[in-house]
């Protein structure tokens, strides 16, 4: 049987390569695959260490092949450091989703997959995941950090708790926070030797609801130096976390301190909002410096508070240009409805799974407004009735990133037109449906009169 000739194959004309010094990298934890077009070196995949040494090698060597733009898969936190390092070295770099890459011909290995990046790249055919400026990308990092301290120390109240309940001591039966005011004064005088109920119950808030006779019953227990030890130990790393906690507030402030002013010099500075302050809010006012970084006050939108506002501006920043319409912002935020379509029938409008920051704390600022005498209050109460709690959570959280999204474009601040006005354009909407449907059955609505 005769041999079959090699055809060059020839790629049609709407198929172009856009990026022509483009490489691919497949990141690992001990070594990085790097692949660049096959005229620029004679051994086109290369190998590289993941140690500082190796990285800047691997640089030199794209800067000798003439390289300009790199795509890599984002693989754990092992891509941080060879994507900074290249990008200090004036390199585009593109980070890419795992999930756009999964379809790799063949057998895979780490020499395929980077030249699979490689060629990919090359067409045009990869996007870069959304990555803000420096200064956005320092605050992100001290943003969760913080967050980070902060489940810490949540842990150690439950080992407080613990201890408590081994020792038969239910403080947590008379007071509603066993770190507030009255459980703390407790605990430091339980710590420093003191075993009378009765002398521990003096130590209750005035405004407390149990009295002192409960508070002494309920302080009478087994004080075994195991379980005492246990306490000690927990009161101790709870407030170490909590003094990380404020250096890291600390830095916070310091660090917003560099970001450019966007506000009105002239414009009114934006009045605290009321409620009970939380023992994990920030320990600086963040109002004032959140307005004069984005030029609105963010948190004149019902359910966001400056620590709310500055968690999601860690996560997006404060240029909207990156996202053409405040669809594209939802659609990225995962607070969209899915639209999951075949054969011309609507399968699924679930919204897409997404371990996105920002949106979290829309969905948490979201279920703050159960009991809000808001439009948004009344809006997510109307949704909870007819979809449930976690579809209206969502549902209102995505009409708090479109407040949040024409804010930041378009400087707007937010006005809440309350409850009832939110209640008479319903029943507007109501009755405008009702009326139509009655027409077109040939009926018409009227009005009844009142007695």
């Amino acid at each position: 049987m005769p041999r079959r000739s090699k055809r060059r194959v020839v790629l049609p004309a709407q198929l172009k390569q856009v990026h022509l010094h483009a490489a691919g990298v497949d990141v690992g934890s001990e070594f990085h695959c790097v692949a660049v077009p096959p005229d620029r070196d004679e051994q086109p995949v290369r190998s590289f260490g993941a140690f500082t040494a190796d990285l800047e090698a691997l640089a030199d060597w794209l800067s000798r092949c003439g390289i300009e733009t790199v795509a890599m898969e984002s693989t754990g936190v092992y891509w941080i450091a060879l994507f900074e390092l290249l990008e200090s070295r004036g390199f585009q770099v593109l980070l890419v989703d795992s999930r756009r890459l999964k379809s790799v011909p063949g057998r895979k290995t780490d020499i395929l997959d980077c030249q699979w990046i490689q060629q990919l790249h090359t067409f045009g055919l990869l996007s870069g995941a959304f990555r803000p400026v420096e200064e956005v990308c320092v605050l992100r990092a001290y943003m969760r950090q913080r967050t980070m301290l902060v489940q810490y120390a949540a842990q150690h109240i439950q080992h407080l708790q613990k201890a408590l309940h081994q020792m038969n001591i239910k403080l947590d039966k008379v007071v509603s926070d066993i770190t507030g005011s009255t459980g703390m004064a407790i605990l430091e005088a339980l710590l420093e030797g003191e075993r009378n109920p009765l002398k521990l119950a003096q130590l209750r808030h005035p405004q407390c609801q149990n009295d002192e006779a409960t508070f002494a019953k309920a302080l009478h227990g087994n004080w075994r130096e195991e379980h005492l030890f246990s306490l000690r130990q927990a009161m101790a790393l709870y407030k170490t976390y909590h003094q990380q906690i404020a250096e890291c507030d600390r830095q916070i402030e310091h660090h917003l301190g560099s970001f450019s002013s966007k506000s009105d010099p002239t414009q009114p500075a934006p009045k605290k909002k009321g409620g009970k302050p939380s023992r994990n809010q920030l320990r600086f006012e963040a109002r004032q410096i959140l307005q004069r970084i984005t030029g609105v006050d963010l948190t004149r939108i019902d359910g966001i508070d400056d620590h709310t506002a500055l968690k999601i501006l860690s996560e997006i920043g404060t240029d909207m240009s990156r996202w053409p319409t405040v669809k594209h912002f939802t659609s990225w935020l995962g607070l969209c409805p899915g639209s999951r379509q075949s054969g011309g029938k609507k399968l699924s409008g679930r919204t897409k799974p997404c371990a996105n920051r920002a949106a979290a704390a829309l969905r948490m600022a979201a279920s703050s407004l159960h009991r809000s005498q808001t439009a948004l209050g009344a809006y997510l109460r109307r949704m909870k009735a007819r979809l449930g709690a976690p579809q209206a959570i969502t549902a209102t959280a995505h009409k708090l990133a479109r407040l949040l999204y024409f804010a930041l474009k378009h400087g707007w601040n937010y006005v809440d037109p309350g409850q009832n006005w939110y209640e008479h354009q319903y029943q507007d909407r109501i009755l405008k449906s009702l009326t139509r449907k009655a027409s077109q059955l040939g009926y018409q609505l009227v009005p009844q009169l009142s007695p």
